[in-house]
């Protein structure tokens, strides 16, 4: 019997190994599936909360208080990337898988910079407050107030991840959007029903998700490490906050050039189709949270496969995206349109298929813009981010002179598939630069005796 069942095995012949590519897929699709989960359910807590103010700010108010709203939501954004160019970039690239003594102490400056960065930020858009007038005044007024919790309940957010505890990221959210939906209600019926005052409860409700951090974390932001945070790590922190924040201010000056050029109004139209992008955001946010980590990880453990897990990133981040642009084009019609946006969705439709177009471009250089940051090319990935925003305000404003809302969403388009080349382009040199990478290796320079605070973790 056994001659028998070995004359079987050599008729049979030896058993095909599966190519390299397919188990490396199998793999990354297994650990995205394990890391992914808490990433996407934070980001939809955390999106869905900035999507319900929205949604309530154009259903109650209309299209230009919403457009104020808009001015005042950039401008977050601009002040969140700084923030985390600043103190959470570095800390996910640095600090991912390191051992709980080692993120205390590397956490507790990080947090610190992330709300000087806040305390910053707000000093100038009160600044800025107080020149303008009418509802853009009143948005920003209110935006002042609130950044510095804002930010600093971002960086608990990123800090979690870095640790691999995804589920404190979405409890901190959680809190977040349990305090405002109430508020919101309680605005509502008490007649507040203005911008200062939504954009007041958005921000406190994240003051209070803050709060919380410390106790999830054990650990106290400390402010007197802000400066020692971003010394330690100014190799990429001042990178990241220049490229951070070029990309945000492009989305700045498309919003102001629009409502110079156009109108109030029409910024609404433009926000609101970006609002109805939504799901898509919150996926991208989600997977931006543990992908960086991962890639890092990848780097450390098996670095000839960095380049494949990239392919795969953008590859997939774009189908999502077509699908997404797809459900819009068939719903918003048949009354997903009027149920989300009111009265102005018919303004907003035909804006639909170009932002469809310009968020898949976005994710077409996603993964690139992973790799580069994975690595630790810092200058490369600033550069990137400079031609991106560049070529943005450029095709954006053009688009908006030339052919108004539609034409401005349909420049962004281009600008962004342009970007994404710059992005592979940036990146294939970027490995070439790195040439072989040895398991283990962690982008950054090795730090002086008795002077950095973030030791290497062992292995």
């Amino acid at each position: 019997m056994a001659a028998e069942a070995g004359a079987q095995d050599r008729a049979a012949g030896p058993a095909v190994p599966r190519p390299s590519w397919v188990v490396t897929l199998r793999r990354l699709w297994g650990q995205a599936i394990r890391s992914l989960g808490w990433g996407v359910a934070d980001q939809a807590v955390s999106s869905l909360t900035n999507f319900a103010v929205s949604i309530y700010v154009v259903r109650t108010l209309g299209a230009t208080q919403f457009g104020a709203f808009s001015l005042a939501y950039v401008t977050y954004g601009f002040a969140l990337n700084a923030s985390r160019g600043l103190s959470t970039d570095p800390l996910m690239v640095r600090c991912s898988g390191t051992d709980v003594p080692t993120w205390r102490r590397a956490v507790a400056d990080c947090t610190g910079a992330a709300a000087l960065v806040g305390l910053a930020c707000g000093a100038v858009v009160l600044a800025a407050a107080a020149l303008l007038s009418g509802t853009a005044g009143a948005a920003f007024l209110a935006l002042g107030l609130t950044l510095p919790g804002l930010m600093l309940q971002d960086s608990w957010r990123y800090s979690f991840f870095a640790l691999g505890r995804g589920g404190h990221a979405f409890l901190n959210d959680t809190i977040w959007a349990v305090t405002l939906l109430p508020a919101l209600v309680l605005l509502r019926v008490t007649g507040h029903a203005s911008v200062f005052w939504f954009v007041l409860a958005w921000g406190a409700a994240a003051a209070v998700a803050a709060a919380v951090g410390p106790v999830q974390a054990r650990v106290l932001p400390r402010l007197t490490g802000a400066w020692d945070w971003m010394s330690q790590h100014r190799d990429l922190g001042f990178r990241y906050l220049l490229e951070g924040t070029s990309s945000s201010a492009s989305i700045q000056l498309r919003s102001y050039g629009v409502s110079f050029l156009l109108s109030l109004a029409a910024l609404g139209y433009v926000q609101a189709v970006t609002t109805l992008m939504g799901p898509i955001t919150i996926l991208f946010l989600g997977m931006s949270l543990v992908l960086l980590p991962e890639a890092a990880r990848v780097l450390r453990r098996a670095p000839h496969r960095l380049p494949l897990f990239c392919v795969l990133v953008s590859a997939g981040l774009t189908a999502a995206a077509f699908a997404w642009g797809m459900v819009l084009l068939l719903a918003v019609p048949r009354g997903l349109g009027a149920w989300l946006l009111g009265s102005i969705w018919h303004r907003s439709y035909p804006l639909v298929l170009p932002q469809m177009l310009f968020v898949m471009g976005q994710a077409a250089g996603g993964g690139a813009g992973t790799g580069l940051h994975a690595l630790g090319a810092a200058r490369r990935s600033l550069r990137t981010a400079a031609v991106s925003a560049a070529l943005y305000v450029v095709f954006a404003l053009a688009g908006a002179a030339v052919d108004g809302a539609f034409g401005t969403v349909a420049g962004a388009a281009v600008a962004s598939w342009l970007g994404a080349g710059v992005s592979w382009w940036q990146f294939r040199a970027a490995l070439r630069e790195t040439g072989p990478v040895s398991a283990g290796h962690r982008p950054g320079p090795h730090p002086k005796p008795g002077k950095h605070r973030v030791s290497k973790p062992p292995g």
